[in-house]
């Protein structure tokens, strides 16, 4: 189908430097199970955006060859009064387009989701969150939790070379 990666994977970006939770799960959590153990190839911003390139170009050609997009839901992102690019590139492709699926990650209790943009707020009535609870930070790399068996469940099916 022409695409490369599994997932372009969208997260609030720290804009200080304290490391939080949420990129702790995106640059590590996130690819052990889903890349080492599951056999995905995802996309991650910062780790798979070359410094020098055009950040613009590079986060919508990367999305255009994903198959799926995983927005991590938190209060920063949702409370950010300038959404990042990659966000409205994505909820385009997802919703006018059509051509890309969403896999929401909420990762922290969000509430009514009212705060959340129209367009989020649509994907989350069609489809809902998958929701990840304190006790999976408690064994984060268990393959066999429930989160990470929905999630899985929402990815594209990965060709298996025998």
């Amino acid at each position: 189908d022409g695409k490369i990666y599994d997932a372009y994977v969208i997260y609030p970006r720290n804009h200080t430097n304290e490391a939080n939770f949420v990129e702790y799960f995106v640059y590590q959590i996130m690819p052990d199970i889903l890349e080492n153990k599951c056999g995905y190839k995802l996309c991650i911003h910062g780790r798979d955006i070359y410094p020098g390139e055009d950040t613009a170009t590079a986060i919508e050609k990367r999305m255009q060859k994903s198959r799926r997009l995983i927005i991590l839901l938190t209060h920063q992102l949702i409370n950010c009064k300038e959404s990042a690019y990659d966000q409205h590139i994505a909820l385009y492709n997802a919703l006018i387009q059509n051509d890309t699926k969403v896999i929401l990650l909420e990762m922290e209790t969000i509430g009514n989701y009212e705060k959340l943009q129209e367009s989020l707020r649509f994907i989350v009535k069609q489809q809902g969150t998958i929701k990840w609870k304190e006790q999976h930070t408690v064994h984060p790399q268990s393959l066999n939790s429930k989160f990470w068996k929905q999630v899985r469940y929402h990815m594209p099916l990965t060709l298996k070379s025998s």
